[in-house]
């Protein structure tokens, strides 16, 4: 059986509002279920193709601040 993750996420929130979104981020977060995982990597493949270089900076300086 062959899934295709990022189609069903996009799907899944397609008509979704910001407010929706954002609650299930924070829940994913919060839950820390590694089943959410793949959800918010599908998210931030999205942030990062929507990005312009100085957004992408400002995202791995997060990142790495995170890591550290």
């Amino acid at each position: 059986m062959n899934i295709d993750i990022r189609k069903n996420i996009i799907n899944n929130f397609k008509d979704a509002g910001i407010d929706e979104i954002k609650a299930s981020i924070v829940s994913s977060i919060h839950d820390g279920k590694e089943i959410t995982l793949p959800g918010l990597g599908v998210f931030f493949e999205l942030l990062w193709k929507d990005s312009d270089e100085n957004s992408k900076e400002y995202i791995l300086s997060t990142i790495k601040k995170g890591l550290e």
